[in-house]
């Protein structure tokens, strides 16, 4: 019978009394689904071959088919079964891989171009368990042998273990190196000037590769607003606060805190029309995950590929840890949303602030340290909002709090609880105050007008100069120099709206 053709039912994983007739591990079920992805998606093979390594597959009809596949894949020929089957005949090995149907067979068991690379790891995990295996089959067989030297047998089992290791880094595929790049590729090719996901290249909200947070007490509008990010990635809109944002493949919704407000809250933005978008594009988790994401760092990759979402969205935080506080569970979190992230999938998490400063002044300036938990949570974020306000009040204040580029805001926004929307105050846009101003604003009169009067700091009036100076940059404001200290006393530089400006708004 060729050997392709029979699929076990279930991966042994029994052993037998004798240590030296033991079932070598392997999955079937692992390698079919990584070949089936390989001749449907031919790109699939350059993310699995440095997982796999040399001799991966435990089939000898799998590992030929992988040879055939990379023979295909360099000439850039196409990976399907039908160019497939042509090569292996002329090769005289399609009988023994099982001819064309087996190899149709395959095909037809993909289950996600993007879950290749996690059924690869599968693969090589096995090949490296057998490898031991067969070390330790050997250290046993050597053991038992008449006037065995015990020396002897524990050189032999360091060299092996040491060949192993060596092995492993050479091929590409060791921790060590699987996700090493060399300088140019990190710096040019890393994506790290793409487009932001919200906002412009000067004022960006939300970075590729980066995750975004949004913090505040509940009843602010964080919900409200993040799902107005949501429905924009989902392409039912293009710009939330006046920013735009970029569309999104799928969006996996974790929806772990109170399902059915967050339903209820969503059902403000749905319309009848949207029906096709939602269904092909959101998928909503409902209540707790199968474990917090501090104890299975993997998960959130897991999920994204499970589910083919580039877009995952955390409602809350507090709900996929185990704690908040424990810097070590903190760091643990990290790495799961490092993990993801590298994969691709892009992070939206919703979070609570600290109990102390649901209270505080509308419009005064939070920081970071007054989000709950660790400072590890949000020091691995790449961007962060803070909304301050009271609950259930319409008018609230948004802050950046940790930029990836240009700050923005602070935003004064209104929420609109009956459409879902949110709309930003004009009154504090740097660009109406200085068309509002025919004398002209300084950097100290803007920043005074932004934090909502009093003594600016040195800080804010720094700020406020950004503002300004980008206004000049686009070409919606003039600067008129200021003069230097002394006797007189010196006079700050002054801006105002340029003859551009007055004539698009006028």
């Amino acid at each position: 019978m060729p050997q392709g053709t029979t699929l076990p039912t279930q991966t042994p994983s029994r052993f037998d009394d004798d240590p030296t007739s033991m079932e070598p591990p392997y999955s079937v079920e692992a390698e079919c689904a990584v070949l089936g992805a390989c001749m449907l998606y031919s790109d699939v093979i350059d993310t699995v071959r440095p997982v796999l390594g040399d001799d991966a597959f435990y089939r000898p009809a799998h590992e030929t088919i992988w040879r055939a596949l990379l023979a295909l894949h360099r000439e850039g020929r196409p990976t399907d079964p039908i160019v497939l089957t042509e090569l292996l005949t002329g090769q005289g090995d399609l009988k023994r891989v099982g001819g064309a149907v087996y190899l149709h067979e395959l095909a037809r068991m993909l289950y996600d171009a993007g879950s290749a690379e996690y059924h690869a790891e599968i693969v090589r995990k096995k090949a490296d368990l057998r490898r031991l295996l067969a070390s330790a089959v050997r250290a046993v067989q050597r053991a038992q042998e008449p006037g065995a030297d015990p020396e002897a047998i524990r050189s032999e089992i360091e060299a092996e273990v040491r060949a192993e290791r060596e092995r492993a880094l050479a091929s590409g595929q060791g921790r060590l190196s699987r996700f090493a790049t060399d300088g140019w590729s990190f710096v040019k090719e890393s994506g790290a000037d793409a487009e932001p996901l919200w906002g412009t290249r000067e004022k960006t909200v939300w970075a590729p590769g980066e995750s975004l947070m949004i913090v505040g007490a509940p009843g602010v509008g964080k919900t409200t607003l993040a799902h107005q990010v949501i429905f924009a990635r989902l392409g039912l809109q293009e710009t939330v606060l006046e920013m735009p944002v970029a569309p999104s493949r799928r969006v996996l919704y974790l929806a772990m805190d109170r399902p059915k407000q967050i339903a209820k809250a969503m059902a403000r933005r749905v319309f009848p029309t949207d029906e096709k978008i939602l269904r092909e594009r959101l998928v909503v988790w409902e209540g707790p995950l199968p474990a917090t994401l501090d104890k299975e760092p993997d998960l959130l990759a897991d999920l994204a590929a499970a589910h083919q979402a580039d877009t995952i969205v955390i409602d809350s935080l507090k709900d996929a840890v185990s704690t908040m506080v424990d810097d070590s569970l903190a760091v643990a979190f990290h790495n799961a949303r490092m993990r993801a992230l590298r994969n691709g999938v892009e992070i939206l998490e919703l979070h609570h602030q600290r109990k102390a400063t649901a209270d505080a002044p509308r419009g005064q300036r939070p920081s970071l340290d007054q989000v709950y938990g660790s400072t590890w949570i949000t020091a691995g974020a790449g961007s962060v909002l803070f909304v301050t306000g009271r609950a259930g009040d319409p008018a609230v204040t948004l802050h950046h709090l940790k930029t990836p580029t240009g700050e923005v805001g602070p935003l004064d926004v209104t929420h609109d609880h009956v459409r879902g929307t949110t709309t930003v105050d004009p009154t504090k846009d740097p660009a109406v105050l200085l068309h509002n101003a025919p004398n002209g604003l300084t950097a100290r009169d803007l920043a005074t007008v932004l934090i909502g009067g009093g003594d600016p700091e040195r800080a804010d009036i720094e700020k406020a100069r950004r503002h300004l100076g980008r206004l000049v940059d686009s070409g919606l404001a003039t600067k008129a120099d200021g003069i230097a200290g002394g006797a007189g006393g010196g006079q700050q530089a002054r801006y105002y709206a340029s003859a551009r400006y007055l004539t698009a708004v006028g």
